[in-house]
């Protein structure tokens, strides 16, 4: 038995296919939610950015729900054989967008705290870095993946858990003040899974 999560396999997607089951055949549509994953996405960028106490535990919260709807219009999708390319690029394009600004947003909010003016610079670097590996994974997927466990995933995450999965510890990080720290680790992880992915990426399109 295989320890790596196939997709649309993960406990995030098993919890948004339930709650969306509903929907299936009414008006909503799943660019419906793409559309709520936007909107809450930037709201919780926003509280983010203000740097107080209060706004960053609200956008904690709003931030949970805009990655349940990242999962959930997709699941839509799937449920009600409603796929089409428009939503898939609208999908990609609005979480590009969000990712990438969240990492601003907390570097914008982190200038009050004792990073100071690093906070931003910071916040530039992880937003930079995170926005080209995203990017650049999503030309990989396409190309194939080669190495991964699962083809169709730049890369695979195990035991029940998606690669980005990991963007719902941003809540819980913000209530208990860990976004300093988060940063510092996003300024040095994008790039390198920037690098990392390109690097592969070459090798797929010369295999």
């Amino acid at each position: 038995m295989s320890i790596y999560t196939q997709p649309h396999t993960s406990w995030t997607h098993r919890l948004t296919r339930m709650m969306v089951r509903p929907l299936v055949g009414t008006r909503v549509t799943p660019n419906h939610l793409t559309t709520g994953r936007l909107v809450t996405g930037l709201a919780a960028c926003a509280a983010f950015a203000v740097g107080d106490a209060q706004w960053t535990l609200w956008g904690g919260v709003i931030w949970l729900v805009s990655c349940l709807l990242d999962r959930a219009d997709g699941e839509l999708a799937r449920l009600g054989n409603s796929s089409s390319p428009f939503g898939h690029l609208y999908d990609t394009i609005c979480d590009l967008a969000v990712n990438a600004l969240m990492f601003l947003a907390i570097g914008i909010g982190l200038r009050t705290s004792w990073l100071g003016p690093v906070g931003p610079l910071l916040g530039i670097v992880a937003s930079a870095g995170v926005l080209a590996a995203s990017i650049l994974s999503t030309r990989l997927e396409a190309a194939g993946a080669p190495g991964a466990e699962v083809k169709t995933k730049a890369y695979v995450g195990i035991l029940g858990f998606d690669f980005d999965d990991a963007l719902y510890l941003f809540a819980p990080a913000a209530w208990f003040g860990l976004f300093p720290y988060i940063l510092i680790g996003a300024a040095i992880g994008g790039p390198f899974f920037a690098i990392l992915t390109a690097v592969r990426l070459r090798a797929a399109r010369a295999g």
